[in-house]
């Protein structure tokens, strides 16, 4: 069976880009899987540290191993946003195929040495785990905001990608690029759509060399995903859309008989809700793609 590696460097070549999809329960995960059954696409599923605590981090990774081995289905498990030495280690331990190490809160020199102790201590637990570092500013929370998050101060240039790739040894770097964790109201309204420095994403999958994830893709303009896996992106983050679908879809579910008491029954049409949603990602990231010459303000 491929690594996550080799799916990574297949669908660049392809020109396409793999979906990650976050979970904090069976319902999501069976979605996410369905719709990796129904597309026979690879999947990236992420869990964040409280989606993992949860969870379970042991259980997660055994849960999402067996349903690899049984399905023969490329899917594979990343620690989303793991803030501590301690959490990194752990998730090593229990399978993951990938860690996202996030100290971008902290200054850059900060944020350097401590990925770099994470990096080096994941490794030494399993050499094949992908490390992934994260500079700039994208907010959090995947959940639904008021309004937009317009404050783009920090956004991650060129060379700040190229000395922390350098500093740190990631495999991955997760830039901010006009992306923002959650939905503003108007975004899970149907108004408004999230957009992207398409040139600044270019820039710097030049000065990196390396994979680029974009983080907080819930609510981005369909263009703007195709344009910016042409420039560079390989990994696209979906999460607060789900969870969107899995709450709207919950509700229906049980507004439609309000004496049914049978989970299983019950939870049916969210697993279908969210997987349409997850399908419908997966076949807009591989899609016909985008030719790097077609990507607006972007320059070889």
């Amino acid at each position: 069976m491929d690594t996550l590696r080799d799916v990574l460097t297949r669908l660049e070549r392809e020109g396409t880009g793999l979906g990650h999809f976050n979970v904090a329960d069976v319902t999501l995960l069976k979605a996410v899987i369905a719709a990796a059954n129904d597309t026979g696409l690879p999947v990236l599923v992420g869990a964040s540290e409280g989606e993992r605590e949860f969870f379970g981090v042991r259980q997660l990774g055994a849960l999402v191993k067996s349903l690899r081995e049984e399905t023969g289905l490329s899917v594979f498990l990343n620690a989303d946003h793991t803030h501590s030495l301690k959490k990194a280690v752990e998730a090593a331990n229990a399978g993951f195929d990938s860690v996202g190490v996030d100290f971008s809160a902290l200054p850059f020199d900060e944020n350097v040495a401590q990925t770099k102790q994470v990096v080096q201590a994941i490794k030494a637990v399993n050499p094949a785990i992908i490390a992934e570092g994260e500079v700039g500013d994208i907010g959090t929370g995947s959940e639904i905001h008021e309004s937009a998050q317009a404050d783009f101060r920090n956004l991650t240039t060129p060379e700040q990608a190229r000395q922390f790739v350098d500093a740190t040894g990631i495999d991955i770097l997760a830039p901010a690029v006009g992306n923002r964790h959650g939905m503003a109201r108007s975004m899970v309204e149907g108004k408004a759509k999230k957009h992207l420095d398409l040139e600044r994403i270019a820039q710097i999958k030049r000065a990196a060399g390396v994979s680029l994830t974009l983080h907080g893709g819930s609510g981005t303009e369909d263009e703007h995903f195709r344009k910016a896996i042409a420039a560079g992106i390989n990994i696209i983050h979906i999460n607060t859309e789900l969870r969107v679908a899995w709450r709207r879809s919950l509700e229906e579910s049980l507004a439609r008989d309000s004496n049914e008491v049978v989970p299983y029954k019950i939870l049916r049409p969210v697993v279908d809700a969210v997987k349409e949603v997850v399908i419908s990602r997966l076949r807009l990231f591989h899609g016909e793609a985008v030719s790097r010459d077609a990507v607006e303000g972007v320059k070889a």
